[in-house]
């Protein structure tokens, strides 16, 4: 009998260290050798210290800097471990909200943030992605008519010229990968240090 399993066992010891740790080291290598900033993360230094990534969202509640997507990730409640408390951008538990297009909850919290939203910018309509949450909940990008649609708040915050603040929402659009993939968006995190570069 262990004759004729000792090949099954065999194959599989062999294709377990191909597949499962021959395979993933030499990606890993490649990576890091031909993208050595994005297999490290995508990390943004400010002064020496690293102050997030362009890939995962962080949120800024400041008039004076861009909002990004909300987030509807979640962390355990510190305080009792069976609930959850709101945590956006938690790249440990990144996933969307379980509301759906019928849930009242979500409808109001929509409603709510519109009407807040209007008085900012009265005069324009709200774009969908600064009431509504990404299905990651770590989008670090928004749309660029979601950006300039604040651009009003954040030039009256830092005391700018609107068509200043404009401009580099403008200069931070990166269109479609490739010409054919995704949409046009702006990265929150890079027009937000840009944005501290031009109000010194």
């Amino acid at each position: 009998m262990l004759r004729e399993i000792r090949p099954a066992i065999l194959i599989l010891l062999l294709l377990t260290a191909i597949t499962g740790l021959a395979y993933p080291l030499a990606m890993t290598a490649i990576a890091g050798v031909i993208f050595p900033k994005q297999a490290q993360g995508s990390l943004i230094e400010k002064d020496g210290k690293v102050i997030g990534s362009s890939l995962i969202g962080q949120e800024f509640k400041d008039d004076k800097y861009f909002h990004g997507r909300l987030s509807a990730t979640s962390a355990p409640d510190p305080a009792d471990s069976t609930k959850t408390v709101s945590a956006p951008y938690n790249a440990a538990n990144s996933g969307g909200s379980n509301l759906g297009p019928t849930s009242k909850a979500l409808a109001d919290r929509i409603k709510e943030d519109v009407e807040k939203l209007k008085t900012e910018n009265p005069s324009a309509a709200v774009p969908v992605d600064l009431v509504t949450t990404s299905g990651s909940g770590l989008d670090p990008d928004i749309s660029p008519e979601g950006a300039l649609f604040q651009v009003p708040r954040v030039a009256k915050a830092r005391n700018l010229p609107e068509a200043r603040v404009r401009q580099l929402v403008t200069e931070h659009i990166q269109g479609r990968m490739a010409g054919l993939l995704g949409e046009p968006r702006v990265n929150v995190l890079a027009l937000n240090l840009a944005l501290d570069e031009a109000s010194k």
